[in-house]
């Protein structure tokens, strides 16, 4: 389960509230009959953040933001730049959701899985790869982005759409650290990295390593 638990409908009278709930879940509650949206993810992301409603607005509008018509920069680069931020950051839902969406853009199966390894995949053209490649210094360095880089941006869009990249790639960034750490989605499990099991014997003792043997003369 998530590390906060679901609002329910009965708790809450907040229209955007509401107007989620109603919107992935018509009919039911997602506290107490979740069930998964369309595209297969569980859908606790506005439940979980229902507990601030002010902040789950601020958050939905920053997705309606990125899909509205106002939007100079194709769809399809903005899609590009979040699925590899949820690679880049490990967040399983972002990554699988986008991915999704890359392949309701006509995006084929060999590009979407190259996204892992880009720098590699021939099949992305000048544009695309400077998205892939702004998207990762954006997640990777901290927005710390090199002259060549952004020159080359700078071939293929113009500054509107640039700062639409730059705001909707970091958006999603931040989403991907909430997500993970509040277990949503499809990020609800286990910490992967722990102590593995030795035999119950296993002891760690202090002390000189035994001597290697010679290899002889070099």
């Amino acid at each position: 389960m998530p590390r906060l638990r679901l609002v329910s409908r009965a708790e809450t009278t907040d229209p955007l509230v509401l107007f989620m709930y109603d919107r992935k879940f018509p009919g039911r509650d997602p506290a107490t009959d979740p069930g998964v949206t369309a595209s297969g993810a569980p859908g606790n992301y506005e439940a979980v953040l229902a507990h601030a409603p002010d902040i789950l607005e601020h958050s939905v509008r920053g997705f309606y933001l990125k899909q509205t018509k106002q939007r100079k920069l194709p769809l399809r680069y903005m899609e590009l730049a979040i699925t590899r931020i949820g690679w880049d950051c490990g967040c399983r839902w972002m990554f699988s959701e986008h991915s999704k969406i890359l392949r309701g853009l006509d995006y084929s199966e060999a590009a979407l899985a190259a996204i892992p390894n880009w720098a590699i995949f021939d099949g992305f053209d000048a544009a695309e790869r400077a998205v892939l490649a702004y998207a990762d210094c954006i997640a990777l360095d901290h927005g710390r982005t090199p002259d060549g880089l952004f020159a080359e941006l700078r071939k293929h869009f113009d500054a509107e759409q640039l700062i639409e990249l730059t705001y909707i790639a970091s958006m999603f960034m931040m989403n991907a650290g909430m997500i993970r750490a509040l277990r949503l989605e499809h990020d609800d499990y286990d910490e992967r990295v722990q102590e593995m099991p030795s035999p119950p014997e296993y002891r760690f003792i202090d002390r000189e390593p035994t001597p290697l043997p010679s290899r002889g003369a070099a």
